[in-house]
């Protein structure tokens, strides 16, 4: 048997390989669709993990973007759901101005810790909207939390802020109260329900 020809090589080689490929990629039809360019569609197993993240059954986002506008964004989702809602007292301005004292609090109030005997004096200060914000809400936090794990809190007004002193009976709740400094003790109490209740119209106490 004479051997192929080079040209006549290649050609069969090219037939058999284009076989091939049409036997692992069958034509676009019902059981294959078209891709965007007319030819058929590579169908690959992540294609939908793509579109959706860990746990989210849509691509739909589910983020506020702001934590201010998330917190109210919740607390008017809570209240449009809840029935018996009066919305002649809701006043969600006055929970948006809170959290802005709560940002001027966190963000830019001066702290300077002390140690003392049997817990912690905090000196909180600021100027301007910091003050007024720290003013707002340093004595009603000290009255919402005052016996709560049976701690004392007090605050006593300053000119530029507020003195804030937390104590405890025990030594391991004096290293406790140390720990967590001011914003881990502005972290107590029921502020969220406080939130609740400011965008009813059911408080006036800012804290």
């Amino acid at each position: 048997m004479k051997p192929l020809p080079a040209a006549a090589l290649a050609l069969a080689v090219a037939a058999l390989s284009s076989s091939a490929v049409a036997q692992t990629n069958p034509p676009a039809g019902a059981d294959r669709p078209m891709g965007p360019m007319g030819g058929a569609a590579m169908r690959h197993p992540m294609d939908g993990m793509m579109a959706r993240g860990p746990g989210q059954q849509t691509g739909m986002p589910t983020r506020a973007g702001q934590a201010a506008f998330g917190a109210i964004q919740e607390i008017v989702t809570i209240l449009l759901a809840e029935p018996a809602t009066n919305w002649s007292k809701v006043d969600i301005d006055a929970l948006r101005q809170h959290l802005i004292d709560m940002d001027e609090v966190t963000i830019r109030a001066t702290v300077q810790k002390e140690p003392i005997d049997h817990g912690l004096r905090l000196t909180v200060t600021g100027d301007g909207r910091t003050l007024e914000a720290i003013q707002r809400m340093l004595p009603a936090h000290a009255q919402d939390t005052n016996g709560l794990y049976g701690w004392t809190v007090q605050a006593k007004p300053l000119p530029d802020g507020e003195e804030l002193i937390v104590t405890a009976a025990n030594d391991a709740d004096v290293t406790k109260i140390r720990a967590l400094g001011f914003m881990g003790l502005m972290t107590l109490g029921t502020h969220q329900m406080h939130h609740l209740a400011m965008a009813k119209g059911e408080t006036m106490n800012n804290h």
